[in-house]
C-alpha cells in the first residue's frame, strides 16, 4: 500500500486562498482522519489528492511518486463520495463492476472481484437488487464496494456517513473500522464529527481555515492539545474554558483568579503567563471533582440536567458558557439544585488571549 506526502500545498480560487500551505506526511496502512469545523478545507485537501482539483502550489506524493499533474484514474486512488452516485438502472453487480467494465477488464476477472468485494461488505444477497431496493446503509456499502473491486493504493472517503441515521452511523464505523483492518489499506477520510475522528482514526489531521492546527494520535490530541481550537474541537461534550487572570507568581507556578466565581484563586504548575495577564482556564468535564477534592471549589447553580444512565452532564449556570460537568451514578432532578465542584491544577489547561497553550 502507499504512503501520501503534501509539501506546502495550497489551493487557491482566484484571488481567495482556502488551502494555506499543508505539510502532512501519510504512512501506508495508516487510517488517517481530516476533521474540522464547515469550511476549513478538509474536503477541498482530499479531492486535491483524488485529483478533482488542481494543486495551487507545492507537491503531492502517493507511493513517492509526484502526483501533481497525473490524472485522476491513474493515481491509484478510489473515492467515496458522501452521496452514494449510484447508477439507479443498473443492479448492485453492475454498479460494483462498472469502473472495471469501462477499462475493459475481462468479465471473469470483474465477476471475481465483485464477488470478493461483496464477501467483506455482505452484499451477496444483494447482488441482484438496484439501488431503489436498498436501505441507506446498503447503498453506502455498494458505493465503498464499488471503490473495493478498483483494488486502489489509498481510499479516499468525503464524509460517507453523514447521510445515514445515528444507529446507522454507529453500525458503518465499526464496518468501516472491520473493512481497514481487514484489506490492510491506506485510507484517508473526511469528516466534521470529532467522534468517528475518535474512533476510527490512527491519526487526526485538525484543519482550520485551511491550515493544520495540530496532527496526532487520537488520545495524544484528548490528552495535550495544542491550542484552544483543538481542545474544544476534540472531546464530546467539549472542554469547559473559564475566563481567568493572572494575579501573582508563585515558586509553585502562577496564581490565577476565576471573576465569575468570586475571584476563586487557584495555583497552576505553569511558568509563561504574567501578572495581569488575561488568560483561559480549560477544564474537561470528567476532571472535575467532589467538594474539597481539589485545590479550588467552585459553586455553581444547576440549569440542565442530562441523565444518561450511570453517567449524567450537569450544566452549570454562569455569567458565559454554561459549564459542561460530568457526575458519575447522580440523579440531580432539581434544575435549581446548587453543587460544589473542585478543580484539580493538575487536570486544567491554560491559554492566551490568542488561544495559544501556555505550559
Amino acid at each position: 500500500m502507499s504512503s501520501v506526502k503534501l509539501s506546502g500545498v495550497r489551493k487557491s480560487f482566484g484571488t481567495i486562498e482556502v488551502i494555506k500551505g499543508v505539510d502532512l506526511d501519510i504512512e501506508a496502512k495508516e487510517f488517517v482522519v481530516f476533521v474540522g469545523p464547515s469550511g476549513c478545507g478538509k474536503s477541498t485537501l482530499l479531492r486535491m489528492i483524488a485529483g478533482l482539483e488542481a494543486i495551487s502550489d507545492g507537491e503531492l506524493e502517493i507511493g513517492g511518486q509526484r502526483m501533481n499533474d497525473v490524472d485522476p484514474s491513474k493515481r491509484g486512488v478510489a473515492m467515496v463520495f458522501q452521496t452514494y452516485a449510484l447508477y439507479p438502472h443498473m443492479t448492485v453487480r453492475e454498479n460494483m463492476g462498472f469502473a472495471l467494465r469501462f477499462a475493459k477488464v475481462p468479465k471473469d476477472e470483474i465477476a471475481r472481484q465483485v464477488e470478493h468485494a461483496a464477501r467483506i461488505l455482505a452484499l451477496e444477497p444483494l447482488l441482484d437488487r438496484y439501488p431503489k431496493q436498498l436501505s441507506g446503509g446498503q447503498r453506502q456499502r455498494v458505493a465503498i464496494g464499488r471503490a473495493i473491486v478498483r483494488q486502489p493504493e489509498v481510499f479516499l472517503f468525503d464524509e460517507p456517513l453523514s447521510n445515514l441515521d445515528a444507529e446507522l452511523r454507529v453500525h458503518m464505523r465499526i464496518e468501516l473500522a472491520r473493512l481497514h483492518k481487514e484489506l490492510q489499506t491506506t485510507i484517508i477520510y473526511v469528516t466534521h464529527d470529532q467522534v468517528e475522528a475518535m474512533t476510527l482514526a490512527d491519526k487526526i489531521v485538525v484543519l482550520r481555515d485551511g491550515i493544520v492546527e495540530q496532527t496526532g494520535r487520537p488520545l495524544d490530541l484528548y490528552d495535550d492539545p495544542a491550542n484552544q481550537f483543538v481542545a474544544g474541537f476534540i472531546g464530546s461534550p467539549r472542554m469547559n474554558f473559564i475566563a481567568a487572570k493572572v494575579v501573582e507568581k508563585s515558586p509553585a507556578g502562577i496564581v490565577v483568579s476565576l471573576p465569575q466565581f468570586a475571584d476563586v484563586r487557584l495555583t497552576l504548575p505553569i511558568t509563561t503567563a504574567e501578572v495581569g495577564e488575561d488568560v483561559t482556564l480549560g477544564v474537561r468535564p470528567e476532571h472535575f471533582g467532589a467538594a474539597g477534592a481539589g485545590a479550588a471549589d467552585l459553586n455553581v447553580e444547576i440549569d440542565v440536567a442530562e441523565h444518561l444512565g450511570t453517567t449524567s452532564y450537569v450544566y452549570a449556570r454562569t455569567d458565559g458558557d454554561p459549564l459542561i460537568i460530568e457526575r458519575e451514578d447522580s440523579r440531580h432532578e432539581d434544575s435549581a439544585e446548587n453543587i460544589t465542584v473542585s478543580i484539580d491544577p493538575d487536570k486544567t489547561y491554560l491559554f492566551d488571549h490568542q488561544g495559544r497553550r501556555l505550559r
